[in-house]
């Protein structure tokens, strides 16, 4: 085993220790990692691409190069030359494991195509646009009245709109004379807050376009709007490339501090990533992609600062310093946006609120406004590093928990991110102990008839969904363990090793939870918890008006679940709200109404931040959150609402407290 090579796929997050000589695939097939391959591993098909990622890797102690496969053999060579096999990347059955590998599947090697639940929430939005355009008939020049074309554009779009025009884009002003001589000096410009020619087309033009960005450490989402109706007109999302650099930031920011180019790497690949997706949402709607000016964008800090090229590092250790927290206005295409957006495009990044609180928190403030209203309520951006914010129009206080990504399925024994056929929701008879579940694409329950689907895993709301369940039926105990016991009434529960597993569905391939997967789940929800009790202890409350979940997977695990499961201190369960992606409408909101970007950026600064890493009472609260719901907490209106199992006894002095994984302390 001392000789055997640590092999980890992402973006599953799956590992195992294999031989040398392990065909890829064959790894891959072993641990259930989602590759696909229709010619038995002939290499004919192509279709089981795979790129190995290269530098160090601190999370996993390991070193990853190409030279960890094997030679590439003859059929990946003449693969490549009739261009089947891209560049970069090798065939999981041909190459076999030489070394330790981390081993990334492009989507298109994927035979369940990731879901990127970040759509466009309907909301209603008072449109206020940066850019406009203005189409003005601009007088000819005149040997009596000499004066440059600028000039008498400047003086037509005062006399016509109010504008006065003080700046000029150098690509505006080298396309002014053919423009306005081709169209015979009828044109349209697009003026930017009234005072910048951007931009100048020949004739009438009524549509100009903007890009609403959500750039999350898992996914990527880009909305399509145009500016003077608000329309989202496309929305695209994918999977963020930087996963196969570390499944959570403390992972890329690791790469980027053992790996010299590691930080332009994790660059390159979001940029690249977010311009193909601007393309197509271009595509998509049948925009010109000369049409999009304007672009706004949320992210963590971690992601705000690879977007923008600054080093990530010092985020990595306290005392977690930004490189700026101000909302930052640059050239869309310094940031890599050529194809999807005009030349003269802008990009605003929206202001962090702290080191480990960042624009895409900000996004979520701006969507909420809790700032404006008096109910105390508290904001969750659920995601692998999981933003809080509490408060109301007197005070706000924010936070941020090192939850992990075992919420999205990574890192659990049968956990898989959003694709169809993936379980989301499970319940279980506390009679027979049976389960049924849905699956993602199919409204049906599994116990219905014309239920057909094989599901390939369970995602993060499917998990959450079957531990309360597990809990509610007694299979689970509030401590989190297993009840062996329960094996004599049911075939469900089977031992493994010390400790026992409940199998959801039985067969290939078979889906389990296991109490490592409860564990799991148990640190991710006790780190989340622990960051909003030391809100509310800063704050000096006790109890909370409103809850409100947000991001891809907020808006997808049903509140109740997450109260029963204790993600969050007790609330009314009508008053525990999803927002949707919160932190993309957050984006829309600073694209689409120039007033409200500029309030948001006054409200921010007003923002306390508590950081965890440092608060004494955080391992505290965390210890406590372990236990489901929780060790002490009576969760007395979540009992008005649900019948739970009687809370556990006291726990004896001297218990022992771990720490959440995550944050460097």
């Amino acid at each position: 085993m001392a000789d055997d090579s640590l092999v980890v796929f992402t973006p599953s997050g799956r590992r195992g220790r294999f031989p040398v000589g392990t065909p890829l695939l064959a790894a891959a097939r072993r641990l259930g990692v989602d590759l696909d391959s229709v010619c038995g591993g002939r290499g004919i098909c192509t279709r089981c691409q795979i790129r190995v990622s290269e530098g160090e890797f601190a999370k996993h102690g390991i070193v990853s190069a190409p030279d960890h496969l094997t030679e590439p053999t003859d059929r990946e060579q003449r693969q490549r030359k009739t261009g089947r096999l891209r560049e970069g990347h090798r065939l999981s059955c041909q190459a076999c494991v030489a070394g330790d590998l981390v081993a990334d599947v492009p989507e298109t090697s994927q035979v369940h195509r990731q879901i990127v639940r970040k759509r466009a929430d309907a909301r209603n939005i008072r449109i206020d646009p940066l850019v406009r355009p203005m189409y003005v008939e601009v007088p000819p020049p005149d040997l009596a009245r000499p004066a440059a074309h600028l000039r008498r554009l400047k003086e037509s779009l005062r006399e016509a709109f109010g504008a006065r025009v003080t700046e000029a884009e150098v690509e505006a002003l080298r396309r002014l004379h053919p423009t306005l001589e081709a169209s015979g000096y009828r044109a349209t410009a697009f003026v930017r807050d009234g005072r910048r020619l951007v931009d100048i087309r020949p004739g009438y033009r009524d549509r100009v376009y903007g890009l609403a960005v959500d750039v999350g450490s898992t996914t990527l989402a880009v909305h399509l709007c145009d500016l003077l109706t608000g329309e989202v007109v496309a929305s695209l999302g994918r999977m963020n490339p930087q996963i196969r650099f570390g499944e959570d930031l403390m992972s890329r920011v690791s790469f980027a501090m053992m790996n010299e180019d590691g930080a332009a790497e994790m660059t390159g690949a979001v940029r690249e990533a977010l311009d193909e997706l601007a393309a197509e949402a271009a595509a998509a709607a049948g925009v010109d992609p000369a049409d999009v000016l304007e672009v706004a964008i949320a992210g963590n800090p971690v992601m705000h600062h690879l977007l923008l090229g600054l080093d990530p590092a010092p985020l990595g250790f306290a005392p977690f310093a930004l490189a700026t927290d101000e909302g930052t206005e640059v050239a869309a295409a310094d940031i890599g946006l050529r194809r999807g957006a005009g030349d003269a495009a802008r990009a605003y990044v929206l202001p962090c609120i702290a080191g480990h609180v960042g624009a895409d928190a900000a996004g979520v403030v701006l969507s909420e406004m809790p700032y404006r209203k008096r109910e105390v309520t508290l904001i969750v951006d659920v995601g692998t590093n999981a933003e809080l914010v509490l408060g109301n129009r007197d005070r706000l206080l924010a936070a941020s928990s090192p939850t992990g990504p075992a919420f999205e399925g990574a890192q659990l024994s049968c956990g898989q991110r959003a694709a169809p056929g993936v379980i989301e929701r499970v319940r279980i008879d506390p009679v027979t102990l049976e389960p049924r579940y849905r699956v993602i694409g199919d409204e049906r329950w599994s116990d219905e008839p014309g239920f057909e689907p094989a599901p390939s895993g369970i995602c993060g709301s499917g998990i959450v969904e079957a531990i309360a369940e597990l809990f509610l039926a007694g299979i689970v105990h509030a401590d989190g363990t297993i009840d062996g016991e329960l094996a004599a009434r049911s075939p469900r529960i089977v031992r493994t090793g010390r400790t026992y597993t409940y199998v959801i569905r039985t067969g290939e391939p078979e889906i389990a939870i296991t109490q490592n997967d409860v564990r799991q789940i148990q640190l991710a929800k006790a780190a989340l918890y622990a960051g909003a009790r030391l809100l509310m202890d800063r704050m000096g409350i006790d109890a909370l008006d409103r809850v409100t979940l947000a991001g891809a997977f907020g808006s997808q695990i049903d509140p109740k679940y997450a109260l029963i499961l204790g993600m969050v201190p007790d609330c009314e369960p009508g008053k525990v709200t999803s927002a949707g992606n919160a932190a993309g409408t957050g984006a829309r909101i600073a694209l689409l109404n120039r007033r409200l970007r500029r309030e948001l950026e006054r409200e921010v600064r007003r923002i306390e931040k508590v950081e965890t890493a440092v608060e004494a009472r955080f391992q505290e609260h965390f210890v406590d959150a372990m236990a489901i719901p929780h060790r002490s907490a009576p969760y007395e209106k979540l009992r008005a609402a649900v019948a739970l199992p009687a809370p556990p006894a006291p726990a004896a002095s001297g218990r022992r407290r771990r720490r959440p994984a995550g944050r460097p302390a």
